[in-house]
């Protein structure tokens, strides 16, 4: 809920806070609250609990207004404002909430302006997923598009080198040079990305493992390739 009331516009509009709660955190909320003019109820848990029924609430509650998420226009739009190299992360079937708020919250501490993924068969901004990035879903622009196979030509034409992951690449993460206008393409753990996602990539690169594990979760091999291209850009 901080996420949310830091952001300059907040798509917060009414707060409920549990009455017996008075530590600094609840405070902090109070304030922001305050200075958004947004209204704030005290409330007995009792009635935070049918407020939010099956949710983890810890005395706190709100009426949002849903993410929204970019479109491939605003997606474009966004790129062309950019004062530095595009830095992009693709998501190709990632249909598990969890892990796309995970993925968000790596791709925002590496520096990445958009995370992108399909409308189709893939998960989009739900609670879970916000919840789960820790406040990276408010500050990390999210484009949902209908055709990514069309969008990544369209980036492509903007001068923007994509770059897939797949473990039967010949070059690895670590010897594939991700500086310039760059954009990451992970799929599902297990499938990894499709057949014609990866046609539509300019290169396809693998994450070195040792031991038997044949794949990764998906944040985490985020965080490697993203991580990774942050040293490269940074050096």
């Amino acid at each position: 809920m901080q996420a949310a009331l830091d952001v300059q516009v907040s798509r917060v509009k009414e707060i409920w806070l549990a009455a017996d709660r008075q530590d600094q955190r609840v405070q902090d909320l109070l304030n922001a609250a305050q200075a958004q003019g947004i209204m704030v109820h005290k409330a007995e848990r009792e009635t935070l609990d049918k407020i939010a029924p099956e949710v983890q609430h810890q005395g706190c509650a709100a009426r949002c207004k849903p993410l929204e998420s970019l479109d491939e226009k605003g997606l474009l739009t966004l790129l062309e404002s950019l004062d530095e190299p595009p830095f992009l992360l693709i998501l190709d079937g990632v249909q598990d909430p969890h892990n796309l708020g995970a993925c968000l919250r790596t791709a925002e501490a590496a520096g990445v302006h958009a995370v992108i993924a399909p409308r189709d068969r893939a998960s989009g901004l739900t609670s879970t997923a916000v919840k789960i990035s820790v406040g990276a879903a408010e500050r990390v622009p999210f484009a949902q598009v209908t055709n990514l196979s069309r969008l990544m030509k369209d980036l492509q034409q903007a001068g923007v080198w994509i770059v897939g992951t797949s473990g039967d690449a010949q070059q690895s993460v670590f010897e594939t040079s991700l500086t310039g206008p760059l954009a990451l393409v992970l799929g599902a753990e297990g499938k990894g990305i499709r057949r014609l996602t990866r046609e539509n990539c300019d290169d396809v690169l693998y994450i070195p493992m040792q031991g038997q594990t044949e794949s990764l979760n998906v944040s985490v091999a985020a965080g490697v390739c993203l991580f990774e291209a942050y040293r490269q850009r940074h050096l």
